[in-house]
């Protein structure tokens, strides 16, 4: 009887999950009933299987709503093809970015349900009908309606259950609205009456109205509507039929090894053979040429590409050329890649330049058409702190009630009185979805139509998503595809091309063989000096790989796993480094372990590891160890399976005999890994692009800290990269009209900043003295450049700040003087090109005016935000501490102060949950040191931004790596600027 359910997928509207509106319909004695959230179509399917097993029939539909919020009609759909009609409709509307009409379309499999007819329309269509409210029921004898009972039903939404569910609909309301409580207005809100009925109650209001009660049982018993999950959900084919599907992933893949490991490598290509009987039988020849098609694509538009994901385990995606991973290099074990029991195929994460993904994705968009393809959708729920400040803002409560309620959560006494409520109702909504999203990459391509399973929205970036997420996807059946970026490759690829135009050179960045091997690579990793490299260049790499004096690539696979939080947290981080320096220090806690983990000295370093144990050591099988292994890195970690299977863990391990403290250590080290660790092929193929990055870094790292800075996005700021540059040998100018352009640019071992670090510089007119330089030549004066530019008073005077007119040979005020002369934006028509005569200008005679020493420093910090002198020549004081960076080693257990400009630092909360920091810094010298602050310290002596601070504390040594424990710390003053 209930034509109009939502849920909570009904954003910022409805109140309960998919799972509590079918068992609350349960409970009502509720048979029939409709999903219909407004305008969203995320849980068909989950909403269907829990109808099912309850025994409740499912029915779906659409609550269509205008961009006012204005209810317009609500289509149910009877079968597949109407709900493929629907979600049709809907997203042309959204691809078209088109507003929805009042009135529905023509429909062949669907019903609609007006709340009033839509003017203009007098007869309604046979699946049309007007919906009556219980509460409208006593009207209907006076209403125009009431001689057109075989066009009406019972509308009865349901939004919430109880008067607490109206409440926090009304708090969600304000929260859509962005208003307070006080100024909702209630014909936005649900009505109070929205929600199940006691058994009968609907059926005794339209008593008098048997027409009307038959109508709407008529329509729901009409429906019926089936969802399967399953993998022929996806493109089945590539070529248009499994045998030749297999036929040419057989041809690709066995050439493919000839090509990787030569004509008689024997390993290899019964490998190939053993991997392609298993894709084969699982069906997953289309997905690994499909993925292969697209990288096919990437390099004929000469794009670069990393393969990550279980699927660099297989040695058919290193034959396709989908990954640079060799499994046989890496012993990669094959099950964590596929197994018989895998029901989905593994993961391909498929990297590219953050300027090359979008159209690698449009080129997926066109070749398997665009009512088969859609990214997938994310949501943003409500969490946490956000929650508060959400509330807190719709209750009226100030800023600073808001945050004392969110620093100090269990100080009731210094809560406003609200603060209860604020609890209360913030535990209702939390993990509600708030708005819909992109996922980073994640597509999906379908055999039939996207329509039969949700709608498409269209976003801002011109790609439209799916209202379901990539666990929705999951649970159909349907595989996704992740077509990632990232800004490593980024600056992989124009560190190239600047080589190539800087110096001549050609680099094959790909002869990733050569590369490994190549000594003074070797060198540069071992140093830990591995800014701008990818993955590699953060504080606590860099302290990694100096620890375990990482020079070959197989550690650095492992270094790329351990460095995660998962293994951290679980302190065997520390373990492997203790036991990889001296690896006859220590005995494994059960003979499975060294079978399975001896490569990295019995420590869990990789996901592979978890299924190893969990299979070897507590007998689980293969499929659920891979289960467990993929709860354990963040999938569903709450479902019911993880339970059963974490009991099965321990039930198992009890009947082998395992004492009760080595199950629980075990299982500590596996738990420790949820979230956090990476597969081993992931560590692998991150390895390689760090290789490659190190390669550029070490043997051209001029042009290639240029492209680190123009590719932003790494773990420092610009300054800092800037300042690496400055330490391998280049000459840093401040940006240039002459010589600078958008972005930063290298010419021999001189690097210009580019114009798009000038604060307040607008985008158009960096762009503009850029072409007009290029086109016509060099600015000859500031006079020149006036007359060439169209530029406004405020934005030539940042350049003239800037000192981007330097190559005049005047000062700042000097040109700011010229400036009112020559600058007439009134007057005159400005030229392209350098105008063929002078006019002279009126001789006069300037006052004197000097720039003060520290004042080009000042105006590029502010411009730039940082200095492109060294900081330390800002300070009043010319102590620069007793040691230097160089010095450290030798001062090992002794108290001494430094003087550091900050870098960055790590907030760590302790196990008493209170804050400490590692920081990192530079000394006068331009090198990097480490310092730790323990809380007393820290809370005695805090971080005051950036700047020089003067540290004293003790040099203490960690594997060969020293750094200073802070025990006092202030922050230095700069000389004042003396313009103010």
């Amino acid at each position: 009887m209930y034509l109009n359910c939502h849920t909570y997928y009904s954003l910022r509207y409805g109140t309960l999950s998919p799972k509590q509106l079918v068992e609350y319909a349960l409970e009502m004695g509720v048979t029939h009933l409709a999903l219909t959230d407004i305008n969203n179509t995320s849980v068909s399917y989950e909403y269907i299987v829990q109808c099912k097993r309850h025994n409740l029939k499912p029915v779906l539909g659409v609550e269509f709503r205008d961009e006012e919020n204005e209810l317009l009609f609500i289509g149910i759909a009877r079968n597949r093809e109407g709900w493929r009609e629907l979600n049709a409709w809907q997203t042309q509307h959204s691809l078209d970015k088109i507003p929805l009409p009042p009135e529905a379309p023509e429909l062949k499999n669907a019903y609609v349900i007006y709340k009033k007819l839509p003017k203009g329309i007098h007869h309604l269509r046979p699946y049309e009908y007007v919906g009556v409210r219980p509460e409208e029921v006593n009207h209907l004898f006076s209403s125009y309606l009431k001689d057109h009972q075989d066009r009406l039903v019972v509308l009865s939404p349901v939004t919430f259950i109880d008067k607490d569910g109206y409440r926090t609909h009304k708090l969600l309301r304000c929260i859509d609205q962005n208003i307070v409580l006080s100024r909702l207005d209630l014909k936005t809100c649900a009505k109070a009456s929205e929600h199940f009925h006691q058994d009968g109650f609907l059926e005794e209001k339209f008593r008098q109205y048997p027409r009307i009660l038959e109508n709407t049982h008529s329509i729901l018993e009409d429906c019926e509507m089936e969802m399967e999950s399953t993998y022929l959900n996806n493109r089945r084919t590539f070529t248009g039929s499994n045998k030749d599907d297999y036929k040419l992933l057989y041809k690709l893949a066995t050439n493919g090894c000839i090509r990787r490991y030569g004509e008689f490598h024997k390993q290899a290509m019964n490998r190939t053979l053993k991997e392609l009987k298993v894709i084969d039988r699982l069906g997953f020849s289309s997905y690994f040429l499909i993925t292969w098609d697209i990288i096919r694509y990437a390099h004929t538009a000469g794009y670069h590409h990393v393969g990550r994901g279980s699927g660099a385990n297989s040695i058919v995606a290193y034959n396709l050329f989908i990954t640079d991973v060799d499994p046989l290099e890496l012993d990669l074990y094959f099950e964590r890649f596929i197994n018989p029991h895998r029901t989905s195929p593994p993961d391909f994460d498929i990297d590219f330049s953050w300027d090359e993904r979008d159209d690698v994705t449009d080129y997926i968009f066109k070749r398997y058409g665009k009512e088969h393809t859609a990214l997938l959708a994310t949501y943003n729920t409500f969490k946490g702190k956000s929650i508060i400040r959400e509330l807190g803002k719709v209750l009226g409560l100030p800023k600073a009630d808001i945050d004392t309620i969110v620093n100090e959560p269990t100080r009731s006494d210094k809560h406003h009185a609200f603060a209860r409520h604020i609890f209360k109702y913030g535990k209702y909504i939390e993990g509600f979805p708030n708005y819909l999203s992109i996922h980073a990459g994640g597509i999906v391509i379908s055999e039939e139509p996207l329509h039969y399973y949700t709608s498409l929205q269209m976003m801002p970036k011109g790609f439209p998503i799916t209202h379901f997420d990539m666990y929705g996807a999951e649970d159909l059946g349907f595989h996704k595809y992740d077509v990632l970026s990232q800004r490593g490759l980024g600056h992989i690829k124009d560190a190239v091309e600047l080589v190539k135009r800087n110096k001549g050179k050609a680099v094959d960045i790909h002869d990733v063989a050569s590369i490994k091997e190549d000594p003074e690579v070797k060198a540069q990793l071992k140093s830990g000096m591995c800014i701008g490299c990818f993955y590699i260049e953060s504080p606590a790499m860099r302290g990694l790989l100096s620890k375990l004096k990482c020079d070959n690539y197989v550690h650095l696979v492992a270094a790329s796993s351990i460095i995660r939080p998962g293994v951290a947290k679980s302190g065997m981080m520390r373990e492997y480094i203790t036991r990889f320096h001296h690896p006859d220090s220590f005995t494994y806690i059960h003979p499975v372990f060294e079978q399975n983990l001896g490569e990295t000295f019995g420590v869990m370093v990789y996901q592979e590891d978890v299924m190893k144990i969990v299979h070897h050591f507590a007998g689980l099988d293969l499929d659920e160890s891979d289960v467990l292994r993929r709860i354990m890195t963040g999938k569903k970690k709450n479902s019911d399976t993880f339970e059963q299977l974490k009991a099965k863990y321990f039930r198992n391990c009890k009947a082998r005999g395992y004492p009760d403290d080595l199950t629980m250590e075990v299982w500590r080290q596996i738990a420790s890994f949820s979230g956090y660790s990476f597969c081993k092929a992931h560590s692998a193929s991150f390895a390689v692009e760090s290789f490659q990055s190190l390669y550029l870094k070490t043997y051209h790292p001029l042009e290639f800290m240029t492209a680190v800075i123009n590719n932003f996005g790494g773990f420092y700021s610009t300054e800092l990269y800037v300042h690496e540059a400055r330490m391998c040998g280049a000459t840093i100018e401040a940006p240039c009209v002459n010589n600078s352009t958008y972005l930063t640019n290298i010419y021999g071992e001189t690097i210009y900043i580019g114009l798009i670090h000038i604060a307040e510089l607008e985008r158009k007119i960096a762009h503009r003295i850029v072409r007009e330089r290029i086109e016509h030549g060099d600015y000859r004066s500031l006079k020149d450049f006036v007359n060439r530019v169209e530029i406004g008073k405020e934005q030539l005077e940042i350049l003239i700040r800037m000192g981007s007119f330097r190559f005049t040979g005047m000062n700042k005020y000097a040109l700011m003087w010229e400036k009112n002369a020559v600058y007439q934006p009134h007057t005159h028509e400005v030229a392209s090109g350098p105008a063929f005569f002078d006019i002279d200008q009126e001789d006069y005679e300037l006052p004197i005016l000097e720039e003060t020493k520290y004042e080009q420093a000042f105006d590029e910090i502010e411009l730039l935000g940082f200095p492109l002198c060294s900081p330390f020549d800002l300070l009043t004081t010319g102590f620069r501490g007793d040691i230097l960076t160089r010095h450290l080693k030798d001062y090992i257990g002794r108290t001494v102060r430094m003087v550091g400009y900050y870098v960055t630092r790590k907030n760590v909360t302790t196990v008493n949950r209170r804050l400490m920091n590692f920081g990192t810094w530079i000394d006068c010298e331009g090198h990097f040191f480490d310092t730790t602050h323990f809380p007393p310290s820290l809370a005695r002596y805090p971080f005051k931004g950036r700047g020089c601070y003067i540290m004293q504390g003790k040099i203490v040594e960690d594997f060969g790596f020293p750094s200073l424990e802070v025990d006092k710390m202030e922050k230095l003053p700069y000389v004042k600027d003396e313009r103010y």
